[in-house]
């Protein structure tokens, strides 16, 4: 077997082919925008870049044939907050031979080795972890966008590794069609009739107020998740840049409460439906047929990626207020059959039991994994986020 770092413009289109070689008999597999993975390894783009560095591989038969890919990353923001220093590895594919998988998890370990790191995370990111996060490990169906998709076998490779399960990520479903349970609208009625609390959507044209206002929720709804980062600005402004042609602004709302920032909810419709025609090319002919099939075949389904409520606003009800008017907006869209409420890792209990509560049903089981490179270091869990954070933040203000 040879494996190369990616380093040409030869290595980077086989970087993009491998998983297409691999899934070409996939019904299920959706195969990304070639544009979107290079992002993520583009230095002038990703702002990942600026406290961290990321290197890629492709793996090939002795004969040449392309038979495996892999990326391994550094998140300096993230890394010494660990026990150990930790970085992380992702966009793996690997045909069905163990030893393949085996030599690309071993260049991953020594390349973070070299610099520092005592155990890595994976399959995940170098990015925000709303995207190309965990490894499919129930669920083998079509995947929304973003959402990774891998064939079972690859559980295996990265327990018989040494990988251990970090987190869970489960991704229920949500059957528009079926009425929502009568105690969600009762809570739901109460939130809106509660004074000095108001629900809006996103409005293109008032983008930079509504994303101050969604990274202030953030930065204090995820303060007490482990190992929390703030939400950096550009970041957002550039996935909102991304999402221009295809976000609904009636996808995305805002719960206030007196004018402050309470909560917020984003949505997309899942363009897989259409992405899957292109096989991860997105040419100008493909992007003037996303817009035909954008308006003359109608999206079927979307997906929730983000939710937050600011602790100070919890048990006040404004997330079913946000959900009673996704409601009315669905019943405008009577195309919208399925809505994925994606990921929620079993260490956030609170958005498990909203998931429930509205009659979400299991769908998808994705894993984020760890591998210490000292063997003999204990299994590690990610901490579970208390289910009531409210008193702990007004305790610190």
């Amino acid at each position: 077997m040879n494996l190369i770092a990616v380093n040409s413009n030869k290595t980077r289109e086989q970087f993009l082919d491998v998983p297409r070689i691999l899934y070409k008999n996939d019904p299920n597999w959706v195969c990304p925008l070639d544009d979107e993975i290079e992002y993520v390894f583009n230095p002038e783009q990703n702002v990942f870049f600026t406290h961290g560095e990321a290197c890629r591989w492709v793996l090939s038969s002795d004969n040449g044939k392309l038979i495996g890919r892999v990326a391994a990353f550094i998140n300096r923001k993230k890394a010494f907050q660990y026990q150990q220093p930790t970085g992380g590895m992702g966009f793996f594919e690997c045909i069905q031979d163990q030893d393949a998988a085996f030599l690309l998890f071993d260049t991953c370990k020594n390349w973070l080795s070299e610099r520092g790191m005592e155990a890595m995370d994976g399959p995940i990111n170098f990015g925000e972890n709303d995207n190309f996060w965990g490894l499919l490990a129930e669920g083998f169906m079509h995947q929304s966008f973003g959402m990774n998709y891998n064939p079972p076998y690859y559980v295996n490779f990265f327990e018989n590794y040494g990988f251990v399960s970090y987190f869970e990520q489960i991704t229920n479903h949500l059957d528009l069609y079926k009425p929502f349970p009568e105690r969600f609208w009762k809570i739901a009625d109460w939130a809106l009739a509660r004074p000095g609390v108001r629900f809006e959507h996103f409005k293109m044209k008032e983008a930079d107020r509504f994303l101050k206002d969604m990274k202030e929720i953030y930065d204090t709804a995820w303060a007490f998740h482990e190992n929390f980062t703030p939400l950096d600005e550009q970041f957002i402004r550039e996935s909102l840049r991304k999402a221009k042609s295809f976000l609904i602004e009636e996808f995305i709302w805002f719960a206030y409460h007196e004018d402050k920032p309470a909560a917020f909810l984003v949505m997309f419709p899942d363009i897989n439906q259409v992405l899957k025609r292109f096989n991860g090319k997105l040419t100008l002919i493909n992007k003037l047929r996303f817009l035909y099939f954008k308006h003359f075949e109608h999206f079927t389904r979307a997906r929730i990626t983000i939710m937050g409520v600011s602790p100070q606003f919890q048990r006040m009800g404004v997330e079913s207020g946000i959900f009673w008017h996704l409601r009315e907006v669905f019943n405008k869209k009577p195309e919208y059959s399925e809505l994925e409420l994606s990921w929620v890792g079993d260490f956030n209990i609170k958005m498990r039991k909203l998931h429930d509560a509205v009659g979400g049903y299991f769908a998808k089981k994705h894993l984020t994994y760890r591998k210490l490179f000292n063997d003999i270091g204990e299994a590690q869990r990610y901490t579970v986020i208390p289910i009531d954070t409210k008193d702990k933040f007004l305790d610190n203000q």
